[in-house]
């Protein structure tokens, strides 16, 4: 069964944080169809904006959105990237959009200060969580109900899971590959990006 992992992405996205996940997810299946021929792959990969157009990511990286919140496809996996994340937080639609989503996929997932727009939307309530060190005590005093967690690569809450900056989130997808797929395709992937992979969080 394919997973279908949809990434956002907004004006000031941090590059690697969408990117990195994405490489993750599209290699894993690239590397999973040397061996499976004949068998879907295991994840097919998507961008989703708030509106149709191109968004620039931060330091000015022009990048065109498959989809948008009105016209996407179903989502199993979401990955909600950092960066420069004000104006997201004060727009609703992103939030509503997040909670929206977040109810019907398998997994949701943040990469650096994207677990602010996890919380924004109420999806960290009571739970524990991590983001980058800089903005650690930014989301414990914006966000009081949940259980900040320091120097550790991401958290994994089941239906939640969240993640520190840039390489963390590349650890966290092939952890994500790994729960989703198995240990093995996420260690060859791993080796095939030639990535040093943190497997504890």
């Amino acid at each position: 069964m394919t997973t279908s992992v949809a990434i956002f992405v907004f004006p000031d996205a941090e590059v690697l944080d969408f990117a990195g996940p994405y490489e993750v997810f599209t290699t894993a299946s690239r590397v999973f169809r040397k061996k499976h021929t004949s068998e879907p792959d295991p994840f097919t990969v998507f961008t989703v904006a708030r509106q149709s157009g191109t968004v620039r990511a931060r330091a000015g990286l022009v990048v065109t959105p498959d989809y948008t919140f009105t016209n996407h496809p179903p989502i199993d996996l979401l990955i909600i990237p950092g960066g420069v994340v004000t104006a997201e937080l004060e727009t609703p639609a992103v939030k509503d959009w997040i909670a929206h989503t977040a109810a019907m996929t398998k997994v949701t997932a943040s990469v650096c200060t994207g677990s602010f727009l996890l919380a924004q939307a109420g999806l960290l309530e009571g739970k524990r969580a991590t983001t980058h060190w800089e903005d650690i005590e930014d989301l414990k005093t914006m966000f009081p109900s949940i259980t900040v967690l320091e120097q550790r690569r991401w958290v994994d809450e089941g239906a939640i899971v969240t993640s520190a900056g840039i390489s963390a989130g590349i650890d966290m997808s092939l952890h994500l590959v790994s729960r989703l797929t198995g240990r093995e395709l996420a260690l060859n992937t791993a080796r095939q990006l030639d990535f040093d992979w943190r497997e504890d969080a």
